[in-house]
């Protein structure tokens, strides 16, 4: 027997090997589109696969297949949803705008695997047609659009907004152990009036908690698909019953509520819903990097920095300096928020190339879209459990850099004025004494006044 066989399609006949259960458009997209090595994400693919199964299922519906067609077809694509032929999808991201190679790629897969089912069975030899069969009632034009809203969605609401969430429940438990801990502000990176160590967490928390609700927000017109509108938003060789059947099946089968795009015009054109999306996760990303901007810094140390925090020694920090433990959690999710910035300005640009009435950008915007989802979630992930579980306060030296602290002669400016009070930090930190020392020497404030009116727990409350 041949180790190939051949293939047909518009261009002509095409040898593809018998290992492998694509055909001819896909063998030609790998060998004209042999780009990189970044390949069509699974969690697109899976998406793509769950449109094809809603779709079959309302062609059948429709009385557009029987159920002697369609359940070789179904039994085809759950077999790909089981993830059982992931190696039959080796396509770049690097092809044709509206990734009709990749569209056509899960087509013949789905054909040719429903071919094979039926054949085992008795009776007349049926064959499935990639275009005919699995596209029928449908385009690369408005199935890829909704396959990557499919992925996006999912992918936030079943694994990015859990993982924000216990990151968030995280932070506010850290408020709240930390709440009664006074500490040294930190103004343009120098000595400001203090706060406590729950205050600080209590921004972090807040930080987060408005990423979330703009993420949350947008998901809504994520939620609308292009399905129906085919090539160009008209809907040509298809129905709306068609559209709305399968919007339903994509609902029940995801347990999420999808509904169809009000304009398939502005759905296969656009990308603004996306870049809307990527706009939140991008506030994700800038929250995050304060965040953890910050807490490296607090547990800089441990003997020459700042030191006021403690964070998980995970793994050795040095090649060369033995006992050197460095804030690795911190530094991989810097890194990830720089990659999702970075993605947003190519979502942008990728969103505003397209001409007319198709965006052909597609696989870059997916490609980058989803990647963001996935880096953040497992980055916060990360970050959660080997950094902010295991933060803990170092109390003395906390109340170290308190009573080290000049700013706390802000408290004493209602009571002799501002320029008096500067001409005590002025001579605190020229003679290198603590404030104390300096209010009482300049004759200016008495023990017992500083004592009642510098109270640092006291500057943290607006009372």
């Amino acid at each position: 027997m041949s180790e190939n066989r051949i293939e047909h399609d518009t261009m002509g006949d095409i040898e593809v090997s018998n290992a492998n259960l694509w055909g001819s458009q896909t063998q030609r997209a790998l060998m004209h589109f042999d780009i990189s090595t970044e390949k069509m994400p699974l969690e697109f693919l899976w998406a793509l696969a769950e449109v094809k199964r809603a779709c079959i299922l309302a062609n059948i519906h429709l009385g557009l297949f029987s159920m002697r067609k369609g359940e070789p077809l179904l039994l085809a694509v759950e077999e790909v949803i089981m993830k059982l032929h992931w190696k039959e999808f080796p396509l770049s991201i690097w092809q044709t705008g509206s990734a009709t190679q990749t569209n056509m790629n899960m087509n013949e897969v789905i054909a040719n695997l429903a071919t094979r089912l039926a054949e085992m069975e008795s009776g007349p030899k049926r064959q499935f047609h990639p275009n005919d069969d699995v596209n029928a009632g449908q385009s690369s034009n408005d199935v890829i659009p909704t396959a990557i809203h499919v992925a996006g969605v999912c992918q936030i609401k079943q694994y990015l907004l859990p993982i924000l969430d216990e990151l968030i429940d995280t932070f506010e438990k850290k408020s709240k152990d930390f709440s009664g801990i006074t500490k040294v502000g930190r103004t343009h990176l120098q000595d400001a009036v203090p706060l406590t160590l729950g205050q600080e967490f209590s921004g972090y928390l807040s930080q987060l908690r408005i990423a979330r609700w703009a993420i949350q927000l947008a998901l809504s017109s994520l939620s609308e698909l292009a399905i129906g509108g085919t090539a160009v938003g008209t809907g040509i060789n298809t129905t709306q019953e068609f559209a709305k059947l399968v919007v339903e099946n994509l609902s029940l089968s995801t347990g999420i509520d999808f509904t169809e795009a009000e304009n398939k015009f502005a759905a296969i054109a656009g990308s603004e819903v996306l870049v809307n999306m990527h706009g939140a996760l991008k506030t994700l990303a800038i929250a995050l990097m304060k965040i953890s901007t910050d807490i490296r810094l607090m547990a800089s140390g441990p003997r020459a920095g700042l030191g006021e925090i403690s964070i998980p020694e995970n793994e050795p920090g040095s090649s060369i300096m033995p006992g050197k433990v460095n804030p690795t959690q911190c530094e991989a999710l810097a890194m990830i928020c720089y990659q999702v910035m970075g993605n947003d300005v190519t979502i942008g640009m990728g969103a505003a190339s397209g001409n007319f009435e198709l965006n052909v950008f597609r696989p870059l915007i997916l490609h980058n879209f989803l990647q963001s989802i996935r880096l953040l979630a497992d980055g916060m992930n990360s970050f959660n459990q080997h950094c902010v579980k295991g933060i803990e306060p170092n109390l003395n030296r906390i109340k170290e850099l308190m009573n080290a602290s000049l700013m706390l002669a802000t408290a004493l400016s209602p009571h002799i004025g501002y320029e008096k009070t500067a001409a005590i930090t002025k001579l605190a930190h020229e003679k290198n004494m603590n404030l104390r020392e300096a209010a009482i020497t300049s004759g200016l404030v008495t023990e017992s006044d500083f004592d009642r009116w510098v109270a640092p727990e006291k500057l943290t409350k607006n009372e």
